[in-house]
């Protein structure tokens, strides 16, 4: 009898165990960012990872980046880059492709070129292929438009999806006009902008966003260390969760 009451008991709690490992494994996806500096600053590929914690979805992400890339840069290696190599190898589900802020606008026809090269190489790996959308420079918000249409007809030409980081960032300089998401040199992202950025990202990936996240997120150093790589404000964090859930 002792025994058997052993056995059941023992069942019992492995049935625990398994109900919460099951609970707790996640699905995940690979992405790598393919861009320039709109995407590195602020570490936005990492923010993406960070806040998938919070969702059903994990997404593991990676970068091909260089300071003001074009997509041209990207498929003939230029700036030492090495983005047509780590999209062929296949180990990715999503891959991003940023171009630079100006050539969708003023050398649309390149960007419609390199974009349907790039994307059809995407494809080829076996990954889903997205376009981030970006916003134009702050004394110019007027391109945004053009910077949006042009990003249509290249999902269209190349069956890509988007992800509509530019008109994110519009609407929340609608809803509060006095929200800092550019740089003093009016182009690049505060750490606000980069994570607005980041939940537009990830709620077009996962299809969800979390309701609350903490007002700062730490990783490890290579030596073990907690290193602090973002803190905001929790009522600008809230704010920006729902921007992004809204588009």
């Amino acid at each position: 009898m002792k025994f058997i009451r052993y056995l059941f008991i023992t069942i019992f709690f492995v049935g625990i165990v398994d109900e919460c490992l099951a609970q707790v494994k996640k699905d995940t996806l690979t992405v790598l960012f393919i861009g320039n500096s709109y995407t590195y600053y602020s570490n936005m590929p990492h923010l993406v990872s960070l806040i998938s914690d919070s969702t059903k979805i994990k997404l593991i992400t990676s970068k091909s980046t260089a300071g003001g890339a074009k997509l041209s840069d990207h498929w003939y290696g230029n700036k030492g880059l090495k983005s047509k190599e780590a999209i062929s190898s296949g180990k990715y589900d999503i891959v991003v492709l940023q171009g630079s802020s100006s050539e969708a606008v003023k050398k649309k026809e390149e960007f419609l070129k390199y974009s349907k090269k790039l994307s059809d190489l995407v494809k080829a790996s076996g990954a889903k292929p997205y376009f981030y959308v970006p916003w134009p420079p702050k004394k110019i918000p007027q391109f945004q438009k053009a910077i949006t249409e042009s990003h249509q007809q290249a999902s269209k030409k190349s069956d890509c999806g988007l992800v509509m980081v530019g008109e994110a960032w519009k609407l929340a300089k609608k809803l509060r006009s006095d929200i800092q998401l550019f740089l003093p040199d009016g182009s690049h992202p505060t750490d606000l902008g980069a994570f607005l950025t980041a939940c537009t990202f990830v709620n077009t990936f996962s299809r969800e966003l979390p309701r609350n996240l903490p007002d700062r997120f730490f990783i490890t150093d290579s030596d073990g260390k907690e290193v602090m790589i973002f803190r905001e404000n929790s009522l600008d964090i809230t704010f920006c969760l729902k921007v992004a859930q809204s588009l």
